[in-house]
């Protein structure tokens, strides 16, 4: 399995697990459910680690499609230095989903502010990686771009 493989498969993770983690934590913390909490956290810790595997495979991926005709350099450019934001605001959402969980378990008075941060955390992390992921599809999904040339199939109708 190349790097290439394996940034394909990972990067989906932070992007859903940052929703899913932020989504489980607003339960935890409407429901009052420190298990809730927790899993939330273990969520958003386990998608700060995909997003630093994603990062870390994707020079790799870059080697692989930058000399494919029709790539262009500019938009794996954009998605890197996306992918530097986003990586920088997930290992934060990890950090303090750490700090949550250990306050969780330790019972603290600042369990309910922390959740709180994290929360908002967690979504503006999912807006970056969205934005990342987004980018990143417009390396080899022409469908979703915005530069994108559509072939006249006129001709192809004809037989030509």
């Amino acid at each position: 399995m190349s790097e290439t493989h394996i940034h394909l498969l990972i990067t989906h993770l932070p992007i859903f697990g940052s929703i899913l983690g932020g989504f489980v934590l607003i339960h935890g913390i409407w429901n009052k459910s420190n298990a809730t909490l927790i899993a939330a956290y273990n969520v958003l810790i386990v998608s700060a680690i995909g997003a630093g595997i994603a990062y870390a495979t994707g020079e790799g991926a870059e080697e692989t499609v930058e000399h494919i005709k029709g790539v262009s350099k500019s938009v794996i450019e954009e998605h890197s230095e996306s992918a530097l934001i986003s990586l920088i605001a997930l290992i934060l959402v990890g950090s303090i989903s750490l700090i949550g969980l250990f306050v969780t378990l330790k019972q603290s008075s600042l369990m309910r502010p922390v959740s709180i941060a994290v929360l908002f955390a967690s979504l503006i992390g999912f807006g970056l990686v969205a934005r990342t992921g987004y980018l990143g599809g417009q390396i080899r999904h022409t469908e979703i771009s915005t530069n994108a040339i559509v072939p006249n199939d006129k001709g192809a109708e004809d037989g030509d």
